[in-house]
């Protein structure tokens, strides 16, 4: 168990979720619901062989939503003293008492929230010392630097440790939480050749530090990323294949929930209104909602309000089928909750067999996209635009690093155009794939 890491046990946490609930009650609210929860963690960075920081965190919150019949009003606090958190309470009502009423509103439907509370391996705490941290930090910078001499600077090293338990808790009955860690080692190098000066980075995430790979391993990779940017150019402008590296491919999953979650459809704002049922990408593509991987970076039994998740196919063969909903929004849509008030879960993108250079083959000739900047995408519209460097592709090969190019299409077309997924799959986000070929996609360069 993981209360002696903790300030408050998970007993605490329990207790001081079920006064706030038997506090509102009391106080005139027809329904509420909590969350408490408390996390501590430590963050080191290296640079140039020195110490930079030295983080240590300890955070406790809780906060509560109270209704008033159909009326609702929400505070927080970082105080567990039962005064301040009968303050809280008091807060919220009164806030509710000045809120006009919505229909939608109101706790998760009874029948959908869960009953079993399986253990998904969420859990593993990293007893790191200050003093081996700054050593895994110096080791993985180290590497990096040893990969070429042309790396000429650093923005650092980090390794960092974090541990976090929660509860929630509302009206109905409901009562549960878990521990759970996030372990992280990241580099980010800075490559000189004349003039010309090119920066990449890697890092690796897990919830067991057993599965981060070789701080050397992280800080390597990083070095050969930033290596092989030297001598980029601009291209001229063209419309060719766009193959997205794993690492940023799944910003285009990201943008998908986006576009299919309930707060867009329901104030139509997104560019897939009525989209279930829809082809809406390549019949190829085959996308996954997977709530229960052990050890999974976005697993849980239950969404943010307590409603049970199950894995289910969002997308088959191209086509629609589900949504990514909360209570609310759902109500609005006229449906019912997915389990996914707070997003996605582990979202899954099904490769096509091929691995990274077998993708390049198939694209012959045109851009590989390894990093993306600026925020250019319409949610109403689907229209996209971003600036991106990589590198251009001949006959199947890498031929040269660019730079300071703009990629542009339409995101309904985008999806369509999805020719290929690559088996290299990134796993050290909650929405993974490999990396996505684009039939094509306009590049504005010289």
């Amino acid at each position: 168990m993981p209360d002696h890491r903790f300030a408050h046990s998970s007993e605490t946490l329990r207790q001081i979720a079920q006064d706030l609930l038997d506090y509102a009650k009391q106080r005139g609210a027809s329904a509420a619901d909590t969350e408490v929860s408390e996390g501590f963690g430590q963050t080191v960075t290296a640079r140039q062989g020195e110490v930079e920081t030295i983080e240590y965190n300890r955070d406790k919150g809780a906060g509560v939503t109270v209704y008033i019949g159909k009326k609702r009003g929400h505070a927080s606090s970082s105080d567990f003293s039962p005064q301040a958190l009968r303050d809280m309470v008091d807060a919220a009502l009164s806030i509710a008492r000045f809120t006009a009423a919505d229909d939608c509103s109101g706790l998760a439907d009874a029948d959908q929230l869960a009953r079993e509370f399986p253990d998904f391996d969420l859990w593993h705490p990293w007893d790191l010392p200050v003093e081996r941290a700054i050593e895994l930090a110096r080791a993985c910078e180290a590497a990096g630097f040893a990969v070429d001499s042309r790396i000429a600077n650093s923005e650092g090293a980090t390794v960092s440790t974090q541990e976090a338990h929660f509860v929630y808790a509302n009206s109905l009955g409901f009562l549960a939480g878990y521990p759970s860690s996030r372990h992280s080692v990241s580099c980010s190098l800075i490559a000189g050749q004349g003039d010309a000066m090119q920066r990449d980075d890697w890092y690796d995430i897990a919830r067991d530090p057993l599965d981060l790979p070789a701080p050397e391993a992280v800080g390597r990779r990083a070095g050969e990323r930033a290596i092989k940017r030297l001598g980029a150019r601009k291209i001229s402008t063209t419309q060719v294949p766009v193959l997205f590296e794993a690492p940023i491919a799944s910003s285009l999953l990201g943008h998908y929930v986006s576009a299919v979650s309930g707060g867009s459809l329901y104030r139509k704002s997104s560019f897939l209104l009525d989209s279930m049922g829809n082809q809406v990408f390549a019949p190829l593509v085959n996308i996954s909602d997977l709530p229960h991987v052990v050890k999974g970076l976005a697993s849980s039994a239950f969404d943010e309000e307590g409603v049970a998740t199950q894995a289910r196919d969002v997308v088959k063969d191209g086509v629609v089928q589900g949504y990514f909903l909360g209570s609310y929004s759902a109500r609005k849509l006229g449906m019912r909750s997915t389990g996914n008030a707070g997003g996605n879960h582990n979202l899954i993108l099904q490769d096509t067999g091929e691995d990274f250079a077998a993708l390049l083959k198939k694209m012959g000739t045109g851009l590989l996209v390894t990093e993306l900047m600026g925020q250019g995408v319409n949610a109403v519209t689907g229209d996209y635009s971003r600036g991106a460097a990589g590198f251009w592709v001949e006959n199947g090969e890498i031929a040269y690093p660019v730079q300071e190019i703009t990629i542009a299409g339409n995101l309904k077309d985008v999806f369509h155009a999805i020719i290929a997924v690559g088996n290299d799959v990134n796993r050290r986000v909650p929405r993974q794939c490999g990396s996505i070929l684009i039939e094509r996609m306009m590049i504005a360069g010289d």
